[in-house]
């Protein structure tokens, strides 16, 4: 799989993996932040394998309640509008937080349709420097070098841990690049623009 290939799937969330890790043991207790990462592959993996039978409409609904319990969506939200947050108003920010959702929601189950034997394994986890955890993972694509992903976890206000950043080869943040994607689009034609376009995506994903 070429680069560029990679780094469109990247930032669409991947292409279809399976979940393996090298260090599990039996009696060694499962480490808070890799769990989440494997979780949310977990049921990623079962739902490729239907896949097919279930459509996008099928995928979506299956995929929704892991997504918002493994991704701080509104922390996200926030964080990719970038200063124009401070500027909006309670409805605008709500919409702005459903829109992203459900166009979050809608690249999982547009993207991951069928399992064609890729490899994702969770290497370990460790304290990231500006805050929370970091879980160090890697895509293998069938008969292609393995890609580094990472996954940044944080505390939500309930105390859970859930991802907020994805990084490809450990540096390159998806969500840097929402939030420069979404500043020229506000800057350009406004906050209403920006949720419109995040709708029409979305539209266009189910179709």
């Amino acid at each position: 799989m070429k680069k560029m290939k990679l780094t469109a799937l990247f930032l669409l969330l991947l292409s279809p993996l399976v979940l393996s890790s090298p260090c599990a043991s039996a009696a060694k207790p499962e480490e808070p932040a890799s769990a989440v990462v494997k979780n949310l592959y977990s049921h990623l993996t079962e739902t490729m394998k239907q896949g097919e039978k279930l459509g996008f409409e099928g995928r979506y609904k299956k995929l929704e309640p892991v997504i918002k319990e493994s991704f701080n969506l509104p922390l996200m939200a926030r964080f990719a509008a970038g200063p124009a947050w401070r500027e909006a108003g309670p409805e605008d920010r709500e919409k702005l937080i459903e829109s992203f959702s459900e166009f979050s929601i809608a690249n999982y189950a547009s993207r991951f349709k069928k399992f064609d034997g890729e490899k994702f394994t969770v290497l370990g986890e460790k304290p990231a420097s500006g805050g929370g955890v970091i879980v160090e993972t890697t895509l293998e694509p069938a008969g292609e070098k393995p890609v580094v992903l990472n996954y940044l976890l944080r505390k939500d206000e309930k105390g859970r841990l859930r991802i907020v950043d994805v990084f490809l080869d450990a540096s390159i943040s998806e969500l840097a690049t929402r939030r420069s994607e979404f500043g020229a689009i506000i800057k350009r034609e406004g906050w209403p623009a920006l949720i419109s376009s995040l709708e029409e995506k979305t539209r266009k994903m189910g179709g």
